[in-house]
């Protein structure tokens, strides 16, 4: 049975470009786009018409930094693969891109298996994976080439947490080198892990304990002088770079200056560095640890930046880093210890709403809105043109947008399963209205209709930036 959907009268938003356009979908897939007076468009039957009037009809969002289910600091994060894809759907979010682990003593392979096992006929919309490399060693080095082989095609590195996450130089170096050889998009977490654990034992010594020092320890000059010396090893290595949760001026300076030298490196914000910063950490009643992620928030100074690094394209993806904990009972792990606090944010349900309100407030463009929250983490990741845009061709994941509906952010009415919000009381302008996952319905005028299950698995093609 072949299922028709017409979405009609909508302006739909690509990052090419914006037309008023009806919408046919045919089996999951786009078929047709039409003038919404044109015969064609006129004489199409469906089982389901949408009336888009005065809506935006734009991509499904592509969130290409999640983790669902993580394992951190003696807990584990709230949300797992269904909440999470649940929420995700709601803030008209399609495509995840979540992290899989692997364990320092273990093989990639039983990480990605361990992921694949958690996720399986869970989620309700798509979702894919990337590689953490936690042990780099001939066996690890070799596996990359059958993940690669296999759709899993970027592998994220950390510079932080020693004794957990970390890679020194010499095996980021190696890493690096296997990625340049077999296509595998090497991810950075750019912060000088090893200075910063002399700065927390210093100031827990020192008594300053709060949730603000954590900011303070891990200072903005750490993660530039990481990203630098991350620039300089791709250099080395001649494989391309993409810098996750980018959040302070001096490492945008950083990947401006490689980017003018021509050379393949890509960066990465998110909602949180844009629009909350070191005035959250120091929010008292130990409230800040709410806000504890890393990087860390910065002052509000940094945020200028950003965004001039999102419009100039030095930035070219905002994913959320979504890695929520919840304040009872997990965040207060880190009482009387900020170094205990579980690093991380919820986030995967309001990210295209923030990014909307961006446009409402003049600091990039309907287009560039789509681009960085849509084609840009897509075609980054492998993804595009099935996922981050609507043409012929193209998987019908499509959100029906309301750009002049109002809305308060609260936990009291979010779908993340997390006990608070990190923008609680934050009125902003749009709010989804219905959202489409392989032409399915998943939201409808505001009511899920999704199932556990849905998504599906997608194997990746290696960075299309680099074709």
């Amino acid at each position: 049975m072949m299922s028709r959907t017409v979405i009609r009268g909508g302006l739909v938003v690509t990052a090419a470009e914006e037309t008023r356009a009806d919408v046919l979908v045919e089996d999951g897939r786009v078929a047709a786009l039409a003038a919404p007076d044109s015969a064609y468009a006129q004489g199409w039957t469906a089982d389901r018409t949408i009336d888009a009037t005065d809506k935006y009809v734009i991509p499904g969002g592509v969130d290409a930094h999640t983790h669902m289910e993580l394992p951190f600091g003696g807990t584990s994060a709230s949300d797992t693969f269904e909440t999470g894809t649940r929420a995700a759907a709601w803030g008209g979010t399609t495509t995840i891109v979540d992290f899989a682990v692997q364990s320092v003593g273990h093989s990639l392979r039983e990480g990605l298996d361990a992921w694949h096992a958690k996720a399986a006929d869970r989620c309700a919309i798509d979702y894919a994976f990337h590689m953490i490399l936690s042990d780099v060693n001939e066996g690890s080095l070799k596996e990359m080439d059958l993940l690669v082989g296999e759709g899993v095609t970027s592998f994220k590195l950390f510079m932080a947490y020693p004794g957990v996450f970390y890679s020194d130089d010499g095996q980021i170096l190696r890493a690096m080198q296997r990625g340049a050889a077999n296509g595998g998009l090497i991810m950075m977490h750019a912060e000088n892990g090893i200075a910063i654990d002399v700065l927390v034992e210093q100031a827990l010594a020192e008594g300053r304990t709060d949730p603000r020092y954590h900011g303070e320890v891990r200072k903005a000059l750490l993660e530039a002088e990481a990203t630098h010396r991350a620039i300089q090893l791709a250099r080395v290595a001649g494989a391309p770079l993409y810098v996750v949760h980018v959040s302070a001026e001096e490492a945008v300076a950083e990947l401006t200056q490689a980017r003018d030298k021509g050379l393949p490196v890509f960066g990465e914000t998110c909602p949180q560095y844009l629009f909350l910063s070191t005035d959250n950490l120091a929010e008292p009643d130990f409230e800040g640890a709410k806000y504890v992620c890393s990087t860390p928030l910065r002052p509000r100074e940094h945020q200028a930046a950003l965004w001039r690094g999102l419009r100039t394209n030095d930035l070219q993806v905002v994913s959320t880093d979504h890695c929520p904990f919840c304040f009872a009972g997990q965040k207060e792990l880190g009482r009387g210890d900020f170094s205990k606090i579980p690093n991380g944010l919820p986030g995967v349900e309001n990210r295209m709403d923030l990014l909307h309100q961006a446009v409402v407030d003049g600091h990039i463009s309907r287009r560039r809105w789509i681009e960085i929250a849509c084609a840009a983490p897509a075609r980054m990741f492998g993804l595009y043109p099935k996922k981050g845009t609507i043409a012929p061709g193209t998987d019908a994941d499509i959100v029906v947008y309301d750009p002049r509906a109002e809305q308060t952010m609260s936990a009291e009415t979010h779908h993340m399963n997390v006990d608070y919000s990190a923008y609680e009381g934050k009125r902003i302008t749009g709010q989804v209205e219905t959202v489409l996952s392989r032409g399915e319905t998943v939201i409808d005028r505001r009511r899920f209709t999704g199932r556990a299950g849905h998504g599906q698995y997608i194997a990746r093609d290696t960075c299309q930036y680099l074709d």
